[in-house]
């Protein structure tokens, strides 16, 4: 038999196992996990980390070019329990990413969620600053470091797709 005939299925079979590997990572996690389990494995770990009810709260991440916002709000403007609930989880979390604390969102998502290491690092060349927000609040977050600016965008694309339905870019 020809040597190219017999590369030809070999060639054929790895390209095969590729594609599989693609297509898992694409549609969920390393775990094999669909991207619909993992968004309901984070939705249920975040009910234990923030106080405010997913289904009734919108969280939002808009990238800049020196960081990016964080916006969560409530669904009814007039839901003086959820808007209240929200400002003081984003007040403190402000104060905990200001030390280098990102153990909230790593609780949720994993250690090794996208960002969250060079985060936690650089976090003493981060401004990040609270403002309430109508319905809700924002976290701003402002550096000139170029890694720390590709680290946030990095968190907030994997924040946007583990949250699914309760999150979006802003």
């Amino acid at each position: 038999m020809n040597p190219r005939k017999r590369r030809v299925p070999l060639l054929v079979a790895g390209l095969a196992v590729i594609a599989a590997a693609s297509a898992a990572c694409a549609t969920g996690d390393q775990s094999g996990r669909s991207t619909a389990e993992r968004q309901a494995e984070i939705a249920a770990k975040s009910r234990q980390v923030m106080p405010f009810d997913l289904e009734r709260t919108t969280h939002r991440f808009a990238k800049t070019g020196t960081g990016g916002e964080q916006t969560v709000t409530a669904e009814d403007p007039a839901d003086a329990q959820q808007i209240a609930l929200i400002r003081r989880h984003l007040s403190e979390e402000v104060t905990r990413f200001g030390k280098g604390d990102f153990g909230d969102p790593a609780s949720i998502h994993g250690g090794e969620m996208p960002g969250l290491r060079e985060l936690s690092a650089g976090h003493d060349r981060i401004d990040v600053r609270y403002t309430e927000a109508a319905s809700g609040a924002r976290i701003t977050y402002t550096t000139a470091d170029a890694s720390l600016i590709k680290a946030l965008h990095a968190w907030f694309d994997a924040q946007v797709s583990d949250h699914g339905p309760h999150a979006e870019h802003g």
